[in-house]
């Protein structure tokens, strides 16, 4: 069933529309934008100072704009602000951005005419993806560079992806049977003023934390098995001491993956192992507040992604088009920062769980490095180096972008956000987390085959055995790098929580 555009949406929508889900634009939707639309068309007909509208832009708000320049500034506006640089946002993000800005004109608070609204539908249905690069937003106006060449091939501009490849836009749309569109008064104001880059990269980015933070879990579980560690600091008992919803949830997880553990069991009345380290005791805790942060960014997010952050903003009912800062993308920023932030922690401790399942002084009887015949052979060693430097990159990325302000626009645009900033690096930090996760699950997998015959529990067992079907046990050395992404692909994808879950049922 097609996600609605100017509907009610969920994060759940944007991430379905930009794996490819089609979309479609409500008849009352068609009403709201109709209705806004007369109100601006009075505004110009009435010969009134509006801006954006019979005005320049930004400090050039002061320069009248007659009606019949109307056109050229609406296309100078997109053309100006195309802008941006580096490389392209992915194609789920750029699908995502273009439907998030769909649905704010949609909305019927932006002045626009309904075939703008239309055209954007009908390029994410007939998946012709806007190249945008992700490089040149203040977050301020909202992602103004980026929106511009999201916006561009609309008037047959730009570029768009066809089959994973950019190609020149006036084609694709043509050969589409899509001639381009001139925009009118408003139009091209409407189409780059928001927060949609950030947003869009941020919603995914919060997506795969939400399946990473499951699939922490499991390689903890994995390597708390591995490493002969205990189960005993997960007791429900303990943990409603301290009711956090994210450190239940987690600790409910661990409880769950290691029931019915050989290996857990073979050793709980153990004198000598009283207490685990903090990286294994403490897991529940960490993941937990990782969980935390998440649940605040996501509800951030939703309100965001129904939410108007045009400007100016036409009110319908009583026919005024105001201006104000709705644009400005700081809740959204300080958000994202938080989720780079709170990401930090759960790759950081994975590492040193992994670091202490590859310590011959720490994992209670392993080989070293977790290879047959160390010394010959150094086994998972360099793999430990790997995610050590992912988790330091980690810290230099979560260096929080919403404190940082730069004036532009001759110092009309005197504070910014930095959202854009914020989003991509926690984009890249939990990317660099999963890598991690996905290296301490691949050594927990070894860890496991090496306690054999004891047999770890049903979930552990059911993710060793996905982890198998990709990466066959470590026997001798091997350049590590093509199980590396096997495993974060595992990972990455959700087929490492999918297996755990086989066994157990949906993790928290």
């Amino acid at each position: 069933m097609p996600v609605a555009v100017g509907g009610r949406i969920t994060l759940q929508d944007v991430v379905a529309v930009a794996r490819g889900a089609s979309v479609e634009l409500s008849p009352d939707a068609i009403e709201r934008v109709r209705a806004a639309r007369v109100v601006v068309q009075a505004k110009v007909d009435a010969g009134e100072t509006v801006y954006g509208v019979t005005t320049g832009f930004g400090s050039l708000a002061n320069v009248r704009i007659p009606p019949e320049q109307a056109e050229e500034l609406q296309l100078g506006i997109v053309r100006s602000h195309a802008a941006a640089v580096g490389p392209p946002l992915s194609r789920e993000e750029a699908r995502a951005m273009l439907f998030l800005r769909a649905h704010v004109l949609a909305l019927g608070h932006s002045g626009v005419r309904v075939e703008i609204v239309e055209r954007m539908v009908e390029m994410l249905n007939r998946d012709l993806v806007p190249v945008v690069p992700e490089q040149g937003s203040l977050g301020a106006s909202g992602d103004l560079a980026p929106l511009a060449h999201l916006a561009l091939p609309l008037v047959g501009r730009g570029e768009v992806l066809v089959d994973g490849r950019a190609v020149a836009a006036v084609d694709a749309i043509g050969a589409a049977g899509l001639p381009p569109l001139s925009l009118q008064a408003k139009e091209g104001l409407a189409l780059v003023n928001g927060t949609q880059g950030m947003v869009a990269v941020g919603i995914l980015a919060a997506e795969r934390l939400s399946s990473l933070a499951k699939a922490a879990d499991i390689a903890a579980a994995m390597t708390i098995e591995a490493a002969l560690g205990t189960d005993r600091p997960f007791d429900r008992r303990l943990q409603d001491l301290r009711p956090h919803p994210g450190q239940a949830a987690s600790a409910s997880n661990l409880r769950r993956l290691l029931h019915g553990s050989e290996i857990t069991a073979s050793h709980r009345e153990s004198e000598h192992l009283v207490q685990d380290a903090y990286s294994l005791r403490c897991a529940p805790q960490v993941h937990g507040a990782t969980r935390e942060v998440l649940a605040f960014t996501r509800r951030i997010l939703e309100v965001e992604a129904g939410s108007i952050s045009d400007n100016p903003i036409v009110l319908r009912e009583s026919g005024e088009v105001l201006s104000g800062g709705n644009f400005h993308g700081q809740p959204v920023a300080v958000a994202l920062d938080a989720l780079a932030v709170g990401t930090v922690p759960l790759a950081s401790i994975s590492e040193r769980r992994l670091y202490r399942l590859l310590d011959p002084a720490t994992n209670n009887g392993l080989p070293a490095f977790l290879v047959p015949g160390s010394g010959l052979n150094s086994g998972f060693m360099l793999a430990q180096y790997t995610a050590a430097s992912l988790v330091s990159e980690c810290k230099s990325l979560a260096h929080p972008a919403s404190v940082d302000s730069i004036p532009s626009s001759a110092g009309q645009e005197d504070h910014v956000s930095m959202g854009m900033t914020a989003a991509r690096h926690a984009r890249g930090v939990v990317a660099n987390a999963e890598v991690v996760v996905a290296v301490e699950a691949m050594a927990g997998a070894q860890g496991l085959d090496l306690r054999a015959p004891l047999a770890p529990a049903g979930a552990t067992r059911a993710a060793r055995d996905a982890i198998r079907e990709a990466i066959p046990f470590l026997d001798a050395d091997r350049e590590l790098g093509p199980d590396i992404a096997a495993a974060t692909e595992l990972v990455r994808t959700g087929r490492l929580v999918a297996a755990a879950e086989s066994a157990v049922g949906d993790l928290d």
